[in-house]
């Protein structure tokens, strides 16, 4: 199934944008400064910011600009979890907030268009025309591979490099349970293709891209399976956090089903079904769908790794601090070669290979402080380390705690299930890490990710006036608690006096 199915208005207008018909890649010219392999967030940052500081850039891609985010990550993703959410508020209006409406219908075909619609909206931002005519990039479509340690070829021509970047991402993984992908399993590769609302679905995998789903065809009308092997939902984050997650899936009514085993999977009627096992019980589970949301394979076949001598392994592109590969020519950026697969982390590891790889930079991947956030509802957003960290390195931490049904705007809202969590170096204000649970966690992390990167402690935030009434204050009030937290029994006994001789 491809990204550009199905035939729509909107589907065109993406694939006139990122990988049009009647594209002809231009003549190779001489030797390029740099030459970007992948198309995605990592590739297009390091190709625009070359050529914008006047670097000779040529850019291959395979099958689409824009790459996972704008085409099947995180773009058409959000925009289903918003059109999720207004279905939800618009039925929970009137018990929420003394609104009424008629009886709450989701036109999924239209869901799905509009999605398309945002999608090719955005799309021109990374067209291979834009690239081109106003970056200055020489674009190049098609399978590209390298044949030498600084040659890279593309249908049929050679280009010649003083530095490459590989930047070919990953994808969904292919998991292994006899039957799945014959009985046409999507991803989140091709989900967005859909046209009908699936009336039963079971989502595989309880992270970031299962729930998010899950939620969002739950509130559509489907009727959702979660499935794991492992408990609870969002089991890497904070526990506090995956329970109000957990929580609101169940609300939402998904179920859910922890430390089963998919034996296998058999296709017909009445629909696609699951032979799960846990503990020598067997159980069957008949769906319409199957979503798989767990796993990622980074793309490093086909792409000539040997003959460029870059070394690889099942877990990407091997490189150093720098970012380098084993070939001192060649650097990697991006979902090949990072532990955290995002987005930003795509583009700040290709703000970093742009320094090292031109400019005799000598910045450092692991000096990154990386948020991230899953966009459920509530999100859930971190930043830093966490406690288990804390104690694996040694580090006394101290933990100070807000929960939203004591903020107001949050409580006016409706939006009071969830906290914000700062852990600090016992002892000072030093936050080492944060975990937020709210509606708009992730726009909530800005304010605390700046401040674990830059420095900023919770004594001065405590010193810092948040406008009232906001979601935000949830973190002034933090460090509010923190600031009192200072006021020891010696302290308070020097005030009291204070006081006492004032009032003479």
């Amino acid at each position: 199934m491809s990204i550009f199915e199905p035939p729509s208005e909107h589907n065109r207008t993406l694939k006139e944008n990122v990988f049009p018909d009647d594209w002809n890649n231009p003549q190779p010219r001489g030797k390029y400064n740099l030459v970007v392999i992948g198309g995605g967030t990592a590739g297009l940052i390091c190709a625009a910011g070359a050529a914008g500081l006047g670097a000779r850039v040529a850019l291959i891609e395979k099958t689409a600009l824009g790459g996972d985010c704008l085409n099947v990550g995180c773009v058409p993703s959000k925009a289903l979890v918003r059109a999720a959410r207004a279905a939800h508020e618009a039925r929970t209006g009137e018990a929420r907030f003394g609104v009424r409406s008629e009886e709450v219908t989701v036109d999924f075909p239209a869901v799905m268009e509009r999605m398309r619609k945002m999608r090719a909206a955005i799309s021109p931002v990374d067209s291979a025309t834009r690239y081109t005519r106003e970056l200055g990039v020489d674009v190049f479509l098609g399978e590209g591979h390298f044949i030498a340690p600084d040659t890279a070829k593309v249908g049929g021509q050679a280009l010649r490099f003083a530095r490459a970047v590989i930047a070919t991402g990953a994808r969904a993984a292919h998991i292994p349970i006899p039957g799945l992908w014959e009985s046409g399993a999507l991803n989140n590769e091709t989900i967005f293709s859909l046209t009908e609302l699936p009336r039963r679905l079971a989502v595989i995998g309880a992270g970031p891209i299962g729930c998010e789903l899950a939620q969002a065809f739950a509130r559509f009308g489907s009727e959702v399976t979660l499935l794991d092997n492992v408990k609870p939902v969002l089991n890497r984050e904070d526990p506090d956090a995956s329970a109000v997650i957990e929580e609101a899936l169940r609300r939402d009514g998904v179920t859910i089903k922890y430390e089963y085993e998919i034996a296998h999977v058999e296709s017909g009627r009445p629909g696609k079904t699951l032979h799960l096992v846990k503990d020598g019980d067997s159980q069957r589970l008949v769906v319409d769908h199957i979503l798989v949301g767990v796993g990622r394979a980074p793309n490093v076949e086909n792409i000539g790794l040997e003959k460029a001598g870059v070394e690889y392994s099942h877990e990407g592109v091997v490189t150093d601090d720098h970012l380098r590969t084993t070939n001192k020519r060649i650097f990697a950026a991006g979902d090949i070669s990072l532990r955290h697969k995002f987005t930003h982390t795509a583009d700040a590891s290709a703000r970093i290979v742009l320094q090292n790889a031109l400019f005799f930079g000598r910045r450092k991947i692991s000096a990154l402080t990386v948020p991230w956030c899953t966009y459920t509802d509530p999100e859930v957003g971190h930043v830093g380390i966490y406690p288990g960290e804390a104690e694996e390195r040694g580090l006394a931490i101290r933990t100070f705690t807000q929960p939203l049904s004591h903020v107001d705007r949050a409580i006016l809202d409706g939006e009071d299930a969830g906290f914000v969590k700062i852990h600090v170096r016992k002892g000072t204000p030093d936050i080492l890490g944060a975990t937020v649970v709210a509606a708009h966690a992730g726009d909530l992390l800005g304010e605390l990710s700046l401040a674990v990167t830059n420095g900023v402690g919770l004594d001065k935030i405590a010193a810092t006036i948040h406008p009232y009434p906001t979601q935000a204050e949830a973190i002034k009030r933090v460090a509010d608690t923190y600031n009192r937290t200072r006021l020891t029994p010696f302290v308070a006994k020097i005030l009291r006096l204070l006081l006492r001789w004032q009032r003479r």
